[in-house]
């Protein structure tokens, strides 16, 4: 089984798979994620986009009867490939409590795209409990060092009408990805 077709089991969920989306994926995306509140909502077409060019990048979560129940948007810095940003997470709040966010991040890490990845970022707004809760969950799981510090400011770059978002660095050990 390749690493984009991983299974998880998991007691009253069904089966899952994880897998590289395709373009016929990005409405059930899209719906997902207007699903999950309080996450931004992108346009379809954006979704359509991470789902055929950025597609080795992002990752669904399919249970065994096809629905899509989890999403990670994620890309390759431009200027440091040895980096993964992961843009959006969502999780169907039937799947959720199933470990199903940190399987599609481990699968995500598992891809030959991401072979040189050792640091992986994204921003969290300060009331995000679930993200922080996730990416300092991953990073313990990973023996690796989480830090942040503030990014995109309400004030500087939200005219006041969203959160700071916060730079979330996790700074993977090489010994701690090869063990997982």
């Amino acid at each position: 089984m390749s690493p984009s077709e991983i299974k998880l089991v998991r007691k009253n969920s069904g089966t899952f798979s994880f897998r590289t989306p395709v373009t016929e994926d990005g409405t059930a995306v899209w719906n997902l994620i207007r699903s999950c509140h309080p996450l931004d909502e992108n346009s379809l077409y954006c979704n359509l986009l991470q789902c055929d060019h950025f597609a080795d990048t992002c990752v669904v979560a399919e249970r065994d009867d096809g629905e899509i129940l989890g999403w990670i948007s994620g890309y390759l810095m431009p200027d440091d490939p040895s980096t993964l940003f992961v843009w959006q997470v969502a999780v169907d709040e039937r799947a959720q409590g199933n470990g199903v966010a940190k399987r599609m991040l481990n699968a995500l890490l598992e891809r030959d795209c991401c072979d040189q990845v050792d640091t992986i970022k994204t921003t969290i707004t300060r009331d995000n409990d679930a993200s922080w809760a996730l990416f300092r969950s991953f990073a313990r799981s990973q023996g690796a060092k989480l830090s942040d510090e503030p990014y995109f400011r309400k004030e500087e770059h939200f005219d006041g009408e969203h959160a700071t978002e916060h730079m979330v660095t996790i700074s993977l050990m090489n010994a701690a990805r090869s063990a997982a």
